[in-house]
């Protein structure tokens, strides 16, 4: 047995080593520098106020002349091209002039330049030496399959000081990433080789997923190989029976000693974190959850609204159903916002009453079922507080027997569905990966360092077994050309 887990851990260890030594490395610069993205104070802060006396057409002219069925959300925002409802529907997403609902998808990089423009002069950004705007497909910071549904995009350099390059959707018009050179620099050395992120390799999903699933499950089993003859051997010392490690061999014993509990945990669950739910389902909604908590209606059920807000300037408005009900969300900056039931706006947007309450929410619960908790709390203070889209929101959640749900104060949309399935992996990957610990999460600085050390004590225990395995390599080569030449 021992030599079989001693050849696996040999010969898995060669080729591995260099990727944990790359991961453990990369994963440091991940968590000072995460992947760009467009945060939702980025892009509230981009949103041009909104020209009411531009808008001809209502929210219920625009679901229907989407042509997308049922219909969840509907926005209307300010473009420089005129005012535009985002239709959201269970189908798919597009873009209407509010003037006379003709497409406002973006065909012309003219027009994604002025919008881009528009939305670097409201967060106060450079755009004196902004170059043109060019189609792509995907790029680097755009890969991911979560932007598919606004592809084409466009990209634009502003050529500032910081470097910053946005990315406008195609499909609706909308900024819907932005990247620093900062960012794209340390990713390069973070989150791109961390991920095996290269574009050639990310744009094939399927080949990308088996790959990182297939290093990982092996660099946990020869890290778990590694561990059990680390131990034997410590067990055999104690006893006597075996003499130290010299050389490399030594360091690494007694790194793997000091770091095996950390450095198995960590491969294990970065291999964890490319489950897609295969071994913990429970992600996704049901059919019945779905038609409750992601509420959608069909055009004739929209009721006819004209646009108008009395909070004074508005960035944008948002109409969403929630237990039936629609409602009229006017966003006036990132934490400030006015909500209330479409058709009595007047009365709500003049009221107090900024964000959904507990009574609001309560009847969600009651639509799921006889087994649903009728009591709905106010999660924010829990260990494991989900953000909300705004600052101060409140975060709502009810549980049906084993399944919690989370959703947004601010706008009605689910946050999270967690059933034991996904509360286990929650555990076993995000506790284990990023020690996400409710005690180090209130305390981000000794978190940041604790992983710094943990994971600069796995990288210096990798390179120990970077040089072996290079050693051994060299004296396998040699002993094969020997064999060879006699």
């Amino acid at each position: 047995m021992i030599g079989g887990l001693t050849s696996i851990h040999r010969w898995l260890a060669i080729p591995l080593a260099p990727f944990f030594a790359m991961w453990f490395a990369s994963g440091i610069v991940m968590h000072v520098v995460p992947f760009p993205r467009l945060t939702e104070a980025e892009r509230v802060a981009g949103l041009v106020p909104l020209d009411l006396s531009q808008v001809a057409k209502g929210p219920a002219d625009a679901v229907a002349a989407s042509r997308l069925g049922e219909v969840a959300r509907v926005q209307l925002v300010q473009r420089s091209d005129g005012a535009v409802y985002v239709v959201d529907g269970r189908s798919g997403v597009t873009a209407l002039h509010a003037a006379d609902l003709s497409a406002a998808q973006v065909f012309a990089p003219g027009v994604a330049r002025a919008i881009a423009l528009e939305h670097a002069r409201q967060r106060g950004l450079s755009i004196e030496a902004a170059g043109a705007a060019q189609a792509l497909a995907r790029d680097q910071w755009t890969v991911a399959g979560d932007l598919d549904r606004h592809r084409p995009l466009y990209r634009l350099a502003l050529n500032d000081e910081a470097g910053t390059e946005l990315y406008v959707s195609g499909t609706t018009g909308e900024v819907v990433r932005d990247t620093t050179r900062r960012e794209r620099w340390w990713n390069a050395l973070g989150s791109i080789p961390h991920w095996l992120y290269p574009t050639p390799l990310r744009t094939r999903p399927r080949l990308w997923t088996a790959l990182l699933w297939t290093l990982s499950l092996a660099g946990t089993i020869a890290a778990l190989a590694g561990s059990v003859l680390g131990i034997v051997q410590i067990s055999r010392q104690a006893g006597g029976f075996a003499p130290a490690y010299r050389d490399w061999h030594r360091w690494h014993h007694l790194g793997g000693v000091v770091c095996m509990v950390f450095v198995l945990a960590w491969i294990f669950s970065g291999w964890l974190s490319m489950d897609d739910g295969r071994l913990f389902p429970g992600a996704n909604l049901t059919a019945a959850e779905a038609a409750v908590l992601t509420e959608a209606h069909a055009p004739a059920a929209w009721p006819h609204l004209e646009p108008r807000s009395t909070a004074g300037p508005v960035r944008e408005i948002e109409w969403f159903w929630l237990d039936g009900t629609l409602y009229q969300r006017d966003r006036i900056a990132f934490d400030r916002q006015r909500l209330g039931r479409a058709g009595r706006v007047e009365n709500a947007i003049s009221s107090d009453s900024a964000f959904l309450t507990l009574s609001d929410v309560a009847t969600l619960a009651q639509r799921l079922g006889p087994r649903c908790a009728t009591s709905v709390v106010d999660a924010r203070t829990d260990a494991y507080a989900l953000p909300a889209s705004m600052p101060n929101a409140p975060i709502y959640r009810f549980a049906c027997d084993e399944v919690s749900f989370t959703i947004d104060g601010a706008n009605g949309a689910l946050i999270e569905r967690l059933d034991p399935s996904r509360r286990a992996y929650r555990w076993l990957w995000r506790a284990l990966h990023t020690l996400d610990l409710p005690v180090l999460i209130a305390h981000p600085a000794p978190r940041t360092a604790l992983i710094v050390v943990l994971c600069s004590c796995g990288l210096a225990f990798s390179l120990t077994g970077c040089v072996i395995g290079w050693r051994r390599l060299c004296l396998s080569l040699r002993a094969s050309g020997k064999r060879h030449a006699g």
